[in-house]
């Protein structure tokens, strides 16, 4: 089993990646593999809502860029952990840039597969963050896995998100609770069980 953590920071090596290294190392353990992918610091469109993708089968009309890349390693992948520094009590652009299009084109591909969020500060604004995050996974079926506080580490330096000790254990705990779910969900399929079926989706509008 694996699980694709993005890196949603500019610092390919900064105080996000480390939190992001932690959970990994826990998962390991665990006898889980992951791996961490780097948005980069390139270019990165935005959704235009241009509808395009539903005729690309689970692919982004723009191709110059991280998207279709992260939509190709989610099929094969178990898990996901979405990993972002706070800007003013929110994700970064960039990674919001990337999940709205990666959701809207490549939804079916992360449905009923688990996903956590976790994020980094210097001070203040990671629930906030966390918040926003945590949406994309609970507008498709995703189960959301928790640790024993809210998923997030303190610091402006990975040094200093290392002395962060119950950051560094709420990660921790954190990767062993995805673990444990990932091999509950196999024994359950092993077992017969099935998840429910996807309905029609009823759509209202408040405006007629």
């Amino acid at each position: 089993m694996k699980v694709l953590m993005i890196n949603g920071s500019p610092n390919e090596n900064g105080c996000t990646a480390a939190a992001l290294k932690i959970v990994g190392e826990s998962l390991s353990q665990e006898g889980i593999v992951s791996e961490i992918l780097w948005l980069g610091k390139g270019a990165l469109q935005d959704c235009i809502g241009c509808r395009a993708c539903r005729e690309l089968n689970n692919r982004c009309v723009f191709k110059n860029d991280i998207v279709n890349e992260i939509i190709e390693k989610a099929e094969t992948a178990n898990g996901f952990i979405f990993g972002s520094p706070t800007y003013y009590a929110h994700p970064n652009g960039r990674i919001i840039s990337a999940l709205n299009r990666v959701f809207y084109a490549g939804s079916s591909v992360f449905a009923g597969k688990p996903g956590a969020s976790v994020v980094s500060a210097r001070r203040a604004g990671t629930t906030a963050n966390l918040d926003v995050l945590n949406k994309y996974f609970m507008i498709n079926r995703m189960p959301v896995v928790s640790s024993n506080y809210w998923n997030m580490v303190h610091g402006n330096t990975v040094d200093e998100v290392i002395q962060d000790h119950e950051g560094v254990q709420i990660m921790q705990t954190l990767g062993r609770e995805m673990a444990w779910l990932l091999k509950s969900i196999e024994a359950g399929r092993q077992a017969g069980i099935k998840r429910p079926q996807s309905e029609n989706k009823i759509w209202t509008n408040f405006i007629r």
